[in-house]
């Protein structure tokens, strides 16, 4: 320290801009819809936020240029997508930290019908969150598929059930294979990385889960509680 000067610390001033840009409620509703693991286009976000288009398309700026959000173009159309999974995690965990209490109401029933269908089901970026997520979780852990002693895990068993159940797991990246994600509805980790988002592949793709809405919601098809009570033991009920 020279004359009274402190030196500034370049972490610092990146988690100042950080938080800058997640405090904004427009910015974070975009963030939140986002975590459905699927591209936007700015006129539908803006409809989702509830603003002008030329308001989001400034928020969207500064996103991008903040390194939260990627986006494509495709002729005239604009779209967005969180840039990677560590964003959606950074998301979900922040979202984790709002207590009931201080989240806002439902302002009618179809907010409140929204709301208790996320808490049902949803995507989490790319793997399942809600009660759906924490039962999918539950029940490897009690069949030692998965293993939470020291974090997430996927037990050698873990690994050949998916290999026999046919769903494929992408061993070749630095993504870790099993993670545990905090679950901002159930206040409880449920199961991400390479084998959370197999699995969520896996159940839109073979019909066991669609979505429902333009939220990020999930709902469980007949042929998808079969599936999950063959392979994993979850009864119907415990989805409900």
């Amino acid at each position: 320290m020279l004359g009274g000067m402190t030196s500034r610390n370049p972490q610092a001033a990146g988690l100042a801009r950080l938080a800058a840009l997640l405090a904004d409620e427009t910015r974070a509703s975009c963030l939140l819809a986002l975590l459905d693991g699927r591209a936007w286009t700015a006129g539908e976000l803006a409809r989702h936020a509830g603003v002008a288009a030329s308001t989001l398309s400034e928020h969207l700026g500064k996103l991008v240029a903040g390194g939260l959000l990627a986006e494509e173009r495709q002729g005239r159309h604009r779209y967005v997508r969180l840039a990677d999974a560590r964003v959606a995690q950074l998301v979900e965990e922040l979202a984790s930290q709002v207590t009931p209490g201080s989240a806002a109401r439902p302002r009618n029933l179809r907010e409140s019908s929204a709301g208790s269908a996320m808490a049902r089901g949803r995507t989490c970026y790319d793997h399942l969150a809600g009660r759906l997520g924490i039962a999918v979780t539950d029940a490897m852990t009690a069949r030692r598929l998965l293993s939470q002693d020291t974090g997430f895990a996927l037990t050698g068993a873990g690994v050949e059930w998916f290999d026999a159940a046919g769903i494929a797991l992408d061993r070749k990246g630095r993504r870790p294979l099993a993670r545990a994600c905090l679950d901002w509805t159930e206040r409880r980790p449920h199961l991400a990385g390479v084998a959370g988002a197999a699995f969520c592949r896996h159940a839109l793709d073979a019909g066991w889960c669609l979505r429902i809405g333009s939220e990020r919601a999930v709902k469980v098809t007949g042929e998808g509680e079969r599936a999950l009570a063959e392979l994993l033991g979850i009864e119907a009920g415990v989805l409900g």
